[in-house]
């Protein structure tokens, strides 16, 4: 009896945690300076946020200076996005002497601060909708 319980148990836990509604994020960047290089852009925590590797992350070819990927699978949650044009395809972003980025970048949000994007300007919510996100650089 108690094995049956427990695997009664056990099967209504799994079907829960596999139901659990996933949505998918859009991002678009369509100013791209030139469709020289790639853009990556990655999916991130705050946990993960400019410290660590990201939750996900894509890299798109340039097309008329546009970009769109779609992150699939986000759980519910907080998170931000980072993007950076690559131009050179080196797989970092290459700075000027005086500390400048020399490759555009964003993040979600759009917003523009002297200095590096902060977590809590570009953070978002993931509800029970699929979301679209332009980021501009």
């Amino acid at each position: 009896m108690k094995h049956l319980i427990l695997t009664v148990a056990l099967l209504i836990t799994s079907i829960f945690s596999f139901a659990q509604e996933t949505q998918t994020i859009t991002v678009t960047i369509d100013n791209v300076t030139s469709d020289k290089g790639k853009v990556g852009i990655a999916l991130h925590s705050k946990d993960t946020f400019m410290k660590a590797k990201p939750i996900a992350e894509m890299e798109s070819s340039i097309k008329d200076g546009k970009v769109t990927v779609t992150f699939k699978n986000v759980a519910p949650g907080e998170y931000a996005i980072l993007a950076l044009h690559d131009a050179n395809e080196n797989g970092r972003m290459d700075f000027k002497e005086n500390g400048m980025p020399l490759e555009s970048f964003g993040a979600s949000n759009n917003v523009m601060n002297f200095g590096p994007p902060q977590y809590e300007d570009a953070k978002f919510m993931v509800t029970n909708k699929d979301i679209s996100l332009n980021i501009r650089f």
